[in-house]
């Protein structure tokens, strides 16, 4: 790794890093040490870094907020690359054109102030833009499917290339880039439409205000842990089970919504991992309903 610093160093990708807890990079709050993050300047620095990477075979994987990741506690033995700085943002008439690096939630109150809807779903979201596009990240049935009209992506072949709305395969938190995730979102182009801005501000208070009433944010988490099973609701099938409040370590499901997971008592990503893996078997066990996570483990191999 001694070299892979140099290179970095000597190259000017970016920003720097070292031994950093990714219990400050993660919204869950839990998970070991990084050996290094890096922030890289722009497209070609990026590149010149993904190469050096795999000629190296030293692992990677691009982080955002963190808010849809478990991290295991152990040495993460690689390196992180956080895309803050791609974050420019252009509105043109309804068409708006977002670095991958760019808050989802700053995006969607931008979209309010000019009076453009169809991203008020989003106003909840802590994520980047970057992850929405790859997870097609949603709410209150609505997605990034339904207004992202193409993508510029770094390709496994480390070209850079557009990829447009049918290319990709938008489904409930599921897209191309998921299942391919050696594509990395650079850049999204946004789709809206005019709309009343009051109405549009109306909205997105009333949706804070059921957060604020019916979701556990006063304690880290990473949101709704398991997708909607079709006809059903998650977080009405943990309740029935009689999870709620059932506690592994510092992690707790959550008396306020039972599909949320909480870090209440300075967990570990393995207190959580568990109770995951619990309250997943659990329900299947009761119910025969096999529950998807929508969060991706990080580090367990």
């Amino acid at each position: 790794m001694e070299k892979m610093l140099e290179f970095i160093k000597r190259k000017k990708i970016g920003a720097v890093k070292e031994m950093v807890s990714l219990k400050k990079y993660t919204t869950y709050k839990v998970g070991g040490v990084a050996k290094v993050l890096v922030y890289p300047k722009d497209e070609k620095k990026l590149i010149l870094l993904i190469k050096k990477l795999r000629d190296e075979k030293i692992k990677y994987k691009i982080l955002g907020y963190g808010s849809n990741l478990i991290f295991s506690d152990d040495l993460y033995d690689g390196v992180l690359i956080k895309l803050d700085l791609f974050d420019k943002i252009k509105i043109k008439d309804t068409i708006i054109t977002v670095g991958a690096g760019a808050s989802l939630v700053k995006l969607s109150y931008m979209a309010l102030k000019e009076g453009l809807t169809g991203l008020e779903f989003a106003s909840g979201i802590p994520g980047t833009v970057g992850g929405a596009v790859f997870m097609n990240a949603g709410a209150y049935k609505s997605d990034m499917g339904y207004i992202v009209s193409e993508v510029k992506v770094i390709t496994p072949e480390l070209k850079i290339k557009t990829l447009y709305n049918k290319d990709l395969n938008y489904k409930y938190r599921d897209s191309f880039l998921k299942q391919n995730p050696e594509y990395i979102c650079l850049e999204a182009k946004i789709v809206l439409r005019h709309g009343d801005k009051k109405l549009i501000k109306e909205l997105m208070e009333t949706r804070k205000q059921k957060r604020l009433i019916s979701q556990p944010l006063e304690f880290p988490s990473a949101g709704s842990v398991f997708r909607n099973p079709d006809g059903d609701f998650a977080g009405k099938l943990i309740e029935d089970c009689g999870l709620k409040g059932y506690r592994i370590g510092g992690a707790t499901v959550s008396v306020k919504h039972a599909n949320f997971i909480i870090n209440d008592n300075d967990a570990t990503g393995n207190d959580v991992k568990n109770l995951i893996d619990y309250v997943h078997d659990k329900v299947k066990k009761r119910t025969g309903v096999d529950l998807k996570i929508e969060q991706e483990f990080v580090n367990w191999e």
